[in-house]
């Protein structure tokens, strides 16, 4: 399984997240300590809200650990609102175009988790996109398709709905085919002016998440970024719960779709 976090709050530095911390992004790419997949180092990405209306984005194959370009960019991009991922893959190609984030417009997705019997039930839903949406789709991965059907779903003009609606489309199409592997669905998006994450799956181990939420900032990760960050102001995400962050305000809400 892959491990993100998104940050929202007064802009900072990326690579104070992503390389300072005792248990950093960067870190947990080689030995991560919430999940049985220890090593992450089927690519990276990162996404980035600056000056412009839509997100930046900076994406490659190569481990996190092993890229020098990514250490000097987040020494010297800052922002109030960024993604970061490292991929573990599920079975899909290792390429540019199935590490996350993932865009479209001002919108930006990450997920950790999977598809249960993706392959099986790839096609039908692809075959539900509209054909924008499908000639948008530049890879393979279970996680951009499940963006997409997002955006199908109404991502742009009710993001919880949109969220609901998707998760039951995959589920109705996993039931149609007798999935017999899990949907485990902790993911993460944002079109700037409000962030999601949301910790679901249809057994009882969805991804681990976590948040550390303080009078300016508000971190969401996979796993605790230092010893500190578990307790106090963090908070550990029970499964079947999503957070809205709009406006600086936090609400928690129960992820029953």
């Amino acid at each position: 399984m892959c491990r993100w976090l998104a940050y929202s709050g007064k802009p900072i530095f990326l690579d104070s997240l992503l390389f300072e911390p005792e248990n950093s992004l960067i870190e947990q790419s080689l030995h991560a300590s919430k999940t049985t997949t220890t090593i992450n180092g089927d690519g990276f990405g990162l996404g980035w809200y600056g000056e412009r209306d839509r997100p930046g984005l900076y994406r490659d194959i190569l481990p996190a650990w092993n890229d020098s370009n990514l250490k000097s960019i987040a020494h010297q991009i800052q922002s109030g609102l960024f993604f970061a991922h490292v991929r573990a893959s599920t079975g899909t190609p290792i390429s540019r175009e199935n590490c996350h984030p993932f865009s479209y417009k001002n919108w930006m997705f990450m997920h950790n988790g999977q598809i249960g019997n993706y392959d099986t039930v790839r096609h039908d839903l692809e075959m539900s996109l509209e054909d924008k949406l499908y000639a948008h789709r530049l890879g393979s991965s279970d996680s951009e398709l499940i963006f997409l059907l997002m955006i199908n779903n109404g991502l742009e003009t009710n993001p919880i709905d949109a969220l609901k609606k998707t998760v039951c489309q995959i589920l109705a199409a996993m039931n149609d085919k007798s999935a017999d592997e899990p949907l485990r669905f902790t993911a993460c998006l944002s079109n700037e002016t409000e962030t999601i994450a949301v910790r679901f799956a249809n057994d009882e181990m969805a991804p681990s998440l976590y948040m550390r939420n303080t009078d300016d900032q508000i971190i969401i990760a996979s796993e605790p970024l230092n010893p500190n960050m578990e307790g106090g102001h963090c908070t550990r995400l029970a499964q079947s719960q999503y957070i809205h962050i709009r406006n600086g305000e936090t609400h928690h809400g129960d992820f029953h779709p």
